[in-house]
């Protein structure tokens, strides 16, 4: 069930008129079932996987807040990390690692290795659920929270569907609480959800998809060999498909979740305008570069240990971010290039920009994007050979006049989303045109809907972060 399809819109109309003539308890328990009903669309096989880690967690949770000795505490804490990520690497990791040690084996001249892949289907959304389960866990036993006294609470906190299967990645302290608490109607802020879908609508099926059919034919060579042109527009035409294709499902996500009383973090703040790295991962992802920061970054030791340390701390994080999105060692690259540079704006102490004049700033936006999309050429690529080779392209340069056309209709599609962010980048406000009026509110919602009708690519494209 796509969010960018009409069974979805469906299955949220009904969700949204049936939820609201309920009163508190029975929305928590309608809202349950609704979102296992969505889960199990993917594939229900995986529905009671989640339902016994559910389980687990809240047990566990319970028994850390009566458990009366640190001792006690931390076992039980060290069970359920265990449980967590033992489950999120047999599914997502295991055939990956028995793939590398074959290889390695090969590599040393052990060419009878028996070890093979069991070829394990991936859980929809489990890297999600997965973090938010271990964030609750932590929190309960740091005691920032008091564990969940009702288990449909916890459940439905855990599964409530416009998160369920590519995020944002809420944190118990945000969402629990509404969850625990009767919602009321707010035509107001259903009002921001609907324009938030509508917009998330723009960024996916506009810009993301239409990106997607330039960026998809640079990488598979359907385009010709790399050359130097052609880097830069299949780079640059990735980059904003994947922005414009997670961005928009966050915004459907949060507008989702508004049209049922809920609040959602927001998960991009105009990440390509950022300055520095730094304050890339401020903007981008959010939910994910928080988490790192907060139960990884931290807990490693930050930037606690001197200089040295915070610079392992950092690149550490960084390549577990990077492993995290994918059982392919060119997500470990890329998160190395991440990890490598934001040590090394850390050594150069490269911070904020209010000093900077306009021209300063706009060159380091410059300079932070193409840094970036360096990085999404091993993001992108099928191997961290075919990267390499990509990248050693640019210095080869060609024109022909397909690039032209191909250069354009990325420009087209882009152009919209940028001055969308310059917009909300100037306004400060977590919604487009928020201190208007609502009528020009509701004449920018009609002009995502007409280029959604005629302007959506005609090729289909699934979220890319849902293979995370």
């Amino acid at each position: 069930m796509l969010f960018d399809s009409a069974v979805y819109f469906v299955f949220l109309s009904i969700v949204v008129v049936v939820y609201w003539r309920l009163r508190f308890r029975a929305q928590n328990a309608f809202l349950l079932a609704a979102s296992y009903f969505f889960y199990a669309w993917w594939d229900w096989r995986f529905a009671g996987l989640m339902a016994i880690s559910t389980l687990l967690d809240f047990s566990i949770a319970r028994a850390i807040g009566r458990a009366g000795s640190e001792r006690k505490r931390r076992t039980l804490l060290v069970v359920s990390l265990a449980i967590n990520f033992g489950l999120l690497g047999f599914f997502k990791y295991f055939d990956f690692f028995v793939a590398s040690a074959v290889q390695s084996l090969e590599a040393l001249g052990f060419h009878s290795a028996t070890l093979a892949p069991l070829h394990i289907l991936l859980p929809a959304g489990i890297s999600f659920y997965t973090f938010q389960e271990v964030a609750y866990i932590v929190d309960v036993y740091n005691r920032r929270i008091e564990p969940a006294d009702s288990v449909l609470d916890y459940a439905l906190f855990i599964s409530l569907f416009p998160h369920l299967i590519a995020g944002p990645i809420q944190r118990p302290s945000h969402l629990l609480p509404q969850v625990q608490q009767p919602r009321r109607w707010d035509a107001d802020k259903a009002f921001d959800g609907a324009l938030l879908i509508l917009e998330g609508l723009f960024r996916k099926c506009v810009v993301a998809d239409q990106c997607a059919l330039v960026a998809n034919a640079v990488f598979s060579g359907r385009m010709g060999a790399p050359n130097g042109a052609l880097v830069l527009i299949g780079s640059y035409a990735f980059a904003w498909q994947i922005y414009g294709d997670f961005s928009g499902y966050s915004s459907i996500a949060r507008g989702s979740a508004q049209l049922l009383g809920f609040h959602f973090m927001v998960n991009f703040r105009q990440p390509y305008l950022a300055t520095s790295l730094q304050d890339f991962w401020r903007r981008w992802h959010i939910s994910l570069s928080t988490w790192l920061r907060d139960y990884l970054y931290i807990p490693l030791g930050g930037s606690r240990g001197g200089r040295w340390k915070t610079y392992r701390n950092l690149l550490l994080t960084m390549l577990l971010g990077g492993l995290w999105h994918g059982a392919n060692w060119t997500f470990v690259v890329w998160g190395g290039i991440h990890g490598s540079w934001l040590a090394v704006e850390r050594a150069l102490e490269i911070g904020g920009d209010r000093a900077m004049t306009f021209a300063g700033r706009w060159v380091r936006r410059i300079f932070i994007f193409h840094l970036v999309c360096i990085a999404w050429v091993f993001f992108r690529a099928a191997s961290i050979p075919q990267a390499i080779s990509f990248l050693k392209s640019l210095a080869v340069w060609s024109w022909q006049g397909e690039y032209g056309v191909a250069a354009r209709l990325v420009a087209v599609v882009v152009v919209p989303l940028l001055l969308i962010d310059l917009q909300l980048e100037s306004s400060g406000n977590e919604y487009l045109f928020a201190s208007t009026s609502w009528r020009p509110r509701v004449a920018v919602g009609l002009a995502f809907t007409i280029l959604v009708a005629f302007f959506s690519a005609n090729e289909p494209n699934a979220f890319i972060y849902f293979q995370f």
